[in-house]
């Protein structure tokens, strides 16, 4: 089963050096322990466009979709057995990278 592991933060680009040396060390043991599928960092809301095509034409909006103090970071994709594998992966991921993980299953399809 897949996983998105949702890294929330309230700030852009507040990583420190150590917190990348502990992030780049648990990436490296969920690839060795095959959990890893894909992962990035994200450029702060202020860096966001809305694209909107429901409409006769598309609609862009820079800026963040919604106004809030918390925001998507970053992101893993984790391959786990079950849920209990996932969220001791995402405990791990939150200690590592020094932030709020939220967790959520992809849907079968």
């Amino acid at each position: 089963m897949q996983y998105l592991f949702s890294v929330i933060h309230d700030r852009a680009n507040s990583g420190t050096p150590e917190e990348a040396v502990t992030i780049d060390a648990f990436n490296e043991r969920l690839q060795a322990e095959g959990h890893w599928v894909f992962a990035g960092g994200l450029g702060g809301p202020d860096t966001a466009t809305l694209v909107d095509n429901r409409g006769a034409a598309p609609v862009l909006t820079d800026g963040p979709f919604v106004e809030t103090k918390e925001f998507l970071a970053g992101f893993w994709i984790i391959e786990a057995a079950d849920l209990d594998v996932a969220l001791r992966l995402a405990s791990e991921g939150s200690r590592a990278c020094n932030r709020k993980v939220e967790v959520r299953p992809f849907l079968a399809g």
